[in-house]
């Protein structure tokens, strides 16, 4: 037997673990993702295109019903008490600073969403297909507010596929990220600050310091980020004039491009309809509410629940096949009216359940208002109470507004980390008090004697917070406060 001629054959077992989504959960996931103005409209193209889909009248009335405030009371316990708008209480008719408004007001605020679209209507300067228009347009949505892409392009290729059915490759998503980095301001996109700061330089083709800017940000970074110019100098071999020009050529790079964006839109503001509502009384009592806004309660048409009940009777004595059609037209609206009117609660029920949890969390904020009453909180506690989803979480909440007696806050704002230690330990003060009394600190600062970073870490920690220097010096440059020989 010729050995050389056979044939080997081997099986191997490999478990792959891969999440698929019904439809039905996807478009759950898609009408959360929804603030309540998106949603209103999303509910009337349905309505519309759903010959058996229509509101739900109340008896003796043509308004729908308004959703049900959740009651939380003095503890924990959530108690549901339904009601319209006509029986609500005055104290719930009003904002903190006691004018009457209606329930759930509509305010300006900053129009957070110029930034995308600006970077939209840059798309129009690229020849691209509609699919490509998808990409570039669900990359533009995973920016940060400073511009950076900080979610790796895998997440965002399975996200994009998972989520909102949009099929691509690494390949391709590549590709769209460097006509991203095409687009005004220079930097954005950049998936690290060495990045930014090198698209920046790369756009510079004019400036006659650019290749040097270059060695810096690459060959010289570590350098450069401890802002150890002497040794820069030393390494390029550059006169203490020329490393000083150097320096100010860098030092005028922006390393957030989507901040300069969003502060040229402070300016103009847009309509922010919150989506939940949160009461508080003089006795400790939260009452939470939903804001449905205009979205009314949605039924399966009468006609059509007849016609396939007749169906149902008459199937055996034999039917046309024009009829057959128009049942089966008939059923297949019906199935999706039915799903659709399903996603819409499960929609409202995640929403209630996962703010519950963050006002339990946070109830000593909702009930004083002073945002050093936050307490660290993170997608995993609230997924922990709820029992769903980190992700599933974080879509409930993202892009979602609540108002209180004391404003209107974005859902995120109350997300709040733990702060850093020296030891890398987690202290039970949050990053926002932190932050607070440092910022005190600085604008308290003698201006013959600026305070450097050990310096505030020791004032830190003759307060009773163990929080090491280069912890200082991440939050010094988080909220945009230049380093001690920075300051004027």
């Amino acid at each position: 037997m010729n050995q050389g001629n056979s044939q080997i054959q081997v099986q191997s077992q490999q478990q792959v673990q891969q999440q698929v989504l019904t439809p039905q959960q996807v478009l759950v996931v898609r009408l959360m993702e929804m603030p309540i103005d998106a949603l209103q409209q999303r509910v009337e193209n349905e309505c519309m295109e759903n010959p058996w889909l229509e509101r739900k009248q109340e008896e003796g009335s043509d308004t729908p019903a308004e959703d049900a405030p959740m009651d939380m009371g003095a503890e924990d316990d959530a108690a549901y008490d339904y009601r319209t708008e006509d029986d609500i209480p005055d104290y719930m008719l009003r904002t903190g600073n006691g004018s009457s408004t209606g329930m759930l007001e509509s305010m300006e605020y900053a129009n957070t969403q110029s930034f995308y679209d600006k970077l939209k209507d840059q798309m129009a300067e690229y020849d691209l297909t509609p699919h490509e228009q998808e990409l570039l347009e669900y990359l533009i949505g995973s920016l940060e507010d400073d511009g950076l892409l900080k979610k790796p392009l895998t997440t965002i290729m399975d996200e994009a596929e998972i989520y909102h059915g949009l099929q691509t490759n690494m390949q391709e998503l590549e590709r769209m990220l460097h006509i991203l980095w095409q687009f005004d301001p220079p930097g954005l996109g950049a998936r690290s600050l060495q990045e930014c700061l090198l698209l920046q330089v790369g756009r510079d083709k004019d400036n006659p310091l650019r290749n040097e800017m270059k060695m810096v940000l690459t060959k010289c970074y570590d350098d450069f980020i401890h802002n150890r110019w002497d040794r820069i100098q030393e390494r390029m071999q550059l006169s203490e004039l020329h490393t000083e020009e150097l320096r100010r050529e860098i030092m005028k790079l922006n390393p957030k491009p989507g901040a300069s964006l969003n502060e040229s839109s402070d300016s103009v503001t847009q309509q922010v309809t919150p989506d939940f509502l949160v009461d508080t009384d003089a006795y400790g009592n939260i009452t939470l509410t939903l804001n449905q806004g205009n979205v009314p309660e949605l039924v399966i048409s009468n006609d059509a629940t007849e016609k396939l009940e007749s169906y149902e009777r008459n199937k055996d004595k034999g039917l046309s096949k024009s009829m057959q059609e128009d049942i089966r037209f008939t059923k297949q609206y019906v199935d999706r009216g039915q799903m659709f009117i399903l996603a819409l609660a499960k929609r409202r029920e995640t929403l209630m359940r996962t703010m519950e949890a963050i006002v339990n969390w946070q109830r000593p904020f909702f009930l004083d208002g002073n945002e050093d009453s936050l307490r660290p909180m993170r997608l995993e506690d609230v997924a922990d109470r709820t029992g769903y989803d980190i992700s599933t979480v974080s879509r409930a909440c993202n892009g979602k507004y609540v108002q209180t007696v004391f404003g209107i806050f974005p859902i995120k704002r109350f997300f709040t980390r733990k702060a850093t230690t020296g030891d890398g330990e987690e202290d039970a003060t949050t990053t926002h008090q932190v932050m607070t009394l440092l910022r005190e600190m600085i604008q308290n600062e003698a201006p013959s004697d600026r305070l450097s970073d050990e310096r505030l870490a020791q004032m830190m920690r003759d307060r009773g917070l163990s929080i090491a220097r280069r912890t200082i010096a991440k939050y010094r440059d988080a909220m945009g406060i230049p380093s001690a020989r920075m300051r004027i």
